[in-house]
């Protein structure tokens, strides 16, 4: 699913417009979606109090309509519709006013303290166009909505007012909702974080703009992880299928002491599906099902005969680790998923390699890789990781909250699952295992492969929180809860 900007979403309007579809048009498809939405949402809605804010731009035309939709079918218990401001009488707000008024509908310019018991608030105050934060009138309805609805559920209409468009990070008050339904496609704010924690459950609905106007323009590079498409990879196996066909894995790591890492990366890649692993460590791994290896130097002789090559967890910075990562970096003609360590010993200046390279930083590792600070990650993970995916030649899985997926090409995938219980020793080890046993069975969809195993990673660790609690999860309990993420 693609993520659109604030001026991308307007210009596919416009384009839109221009095909033939009336604004006003999109403006009432939009209504009636978030319509259908409370439909669905509220089974008594004609039961509920509600309260509708709406300002004077499009996205108070959007709250008109959902006005004039809601008295004339379904006849709600209350209604109030509070306008904050007159729309342009020629615009397409101003001409959704004059039917809502001749509907009979009574409008409001204020709120009353005292009156606060609405069971649903529709917020149409502010929507995309909002450029900094929130001042004045609307900042104060913004707070009211925040505060004097004790009762209620908040809806907010395309973005929760106040909050900025394009960019995750905070810029002032916003009204907090349960619910946000926005129009066409997701937009930054709704899919990073910060920002994405206070839209509440999000729900995307079409208002009549062709798909082919964004899906297939390449200037849009941010786009939104959905099972639907990798969901093709996870089917079933044919009946005569053995082993050799699912791809081996080598995982290189594991120096004494760190054994483990290497083993969890090892049985992550068996438990994606990946038919043959071997870990190539200075201590044998704790499974039976892993075959083993000595550590040795030269991996490119080690990897004849292996699909994909993991390569850093538990493996140690010394110095013949450096030239170990490097040589084989270059030399390995596999598809190659590097982590931890096989990062911390990574030269800044990338030796050439003939094969993918899959790097899966945290961003303590993304600031070694890029001789910037964390703080500077944190503050650009998108910006950051796409320029250094695109200049290195790298795909690269860039770690934390919303995980980004970025590639060469310029595309980056913003991962909605996981949660803060996969803040535990382990779970990276866990990550590349996933990813490597995904390629090594499905070589020619590498790009779909990398967002499969880090949505079904983050899925994992939801299902196990919800059971386990966030504070008991470990890195290990990711496999008991994987077929589950698995049933998509």
């Amino acid at each position: 699913m693609k993520v659109l900007t604030a001026a991308q979403m307007r210009e596919v309007d416009r384009r839109t417009i221009d095909a033939g579809i009336p604004g006003i048009v999109l403006m009432e498809n939009a209504g009636c979606r978030v319509v259908d939405f409370l439909v669905e949402a509220f089974p008594r809605l004609s039961e509920e109090r509600i309260v509708i804010f709406c300002g004077k731009g499009n996205n108070g035309g959007d709250g008109l309509v959902i006005a004039r939709q809601l008295f004339t079918r379904f006849h709600p218990r209350s209604m109030k519709v509070v306008l904050t401001d007159l729309p342009a009488e020629d615009a397409d707000a101003g001409k959704n006013l004059r039917m809502l008024l001749a509907s009979g509908i009574p409008l409001s310019d204020s709120w009353k303290d005292g009156e606060s018991d609405a069971t649903i608030v529709i917020d149409a105050l502010l929507g995309t166009g909002l450029r900094g934060p929130a001042e004045g009138h609307p900042l104060d309805v913004i707070r009211q909505i925040n505060t004097l609805f004790p009762l209620a559920k908040i809806v907010s209409v395309d973005l929760p007012s106040g909050m900025p468009g394009d960019t995750g990070a905070r810029a002032g008050e916003y009204v907090r909702a349960d619910y946000t339904v926005t129009f066409t496609a997701p937009k930054i704010s709704h899919i990073m974080p910060p920002n994405c924690d206070a839209v509440g459950e999000l729900r995307v609905c079409a208002i009549g703009s062709p798909p082919g106007l964004y899906e297939d323009d390449p200037a849009i590079f941010l786009n939104l992880t959905e099972p639907r498409q990798f969901r093709r990879l996870l089917g079933g196996r044919a009946r005569r299928a053995h082993k050799g066909d699912f791809g081996h894995v080598l995982v290189v790591g594991g120096t004494r002491g760190k054994s483990g890492a290497a083993s969890m990366a090892g049985i992550a890649a068996l438990r994606a599906g990946a038919g043959l692993v071997t870990v190539c460590s200075d201590d044998p791994p704790g499974y039976p099902e892993l075959m083993t290896q000595p550590l040795g130097d030269d991996v490119a002789a080690i990897a004849k005969g292996r699909d994909v090559i993991a390569i850093g967890p538990g493996l140690g910075t010394e110095p013949k680790t450096a030239r170990l990562v490097t040589e084989a970096f270059a030399a390995c003609a596999q598809p190659m998923v590097l982590d931890a360590d096989a990062l911390n010993v990574m030269p800044k200046s990338l030796p050439a390699a003939g094969a993918l390279r899959v790097f899966t930083p945290h961003p303590g590792e993304m600031a070694r890789l890029t001789g910037r600070s964390v703080a500077e990650i944190l503050s650009d993970r998108l910006g950051v990781a796409r320029s250094f995916a695109m200049e290195r030649g790298v795909a690269l899985v860039l770690k934390g909250q919303r995980t980004l997926i970025a590639y060469p090409n310029g595309q980056v995938w913003v991962n909605p699952t996981g949660t803060p219980a996969m803040a535990t020793g382990g779970s990276g080890d866990i990550l590349t295992g996933l990813i490597a046993g995904l390629i090594a069975q499905h070589p020619g969809d590498a790009e779909d492969a990398i967002l499969a195993a880090v949505w079904l990673h983050g899925r994992a660790g939801e299902l196990g929180a919800a059971e386990l609690g966030e504070e008991c999860l470990i890195a290990t309990d990711l496999l008991h809860y994987l077929p589950g993420a698995m049933k998509l």
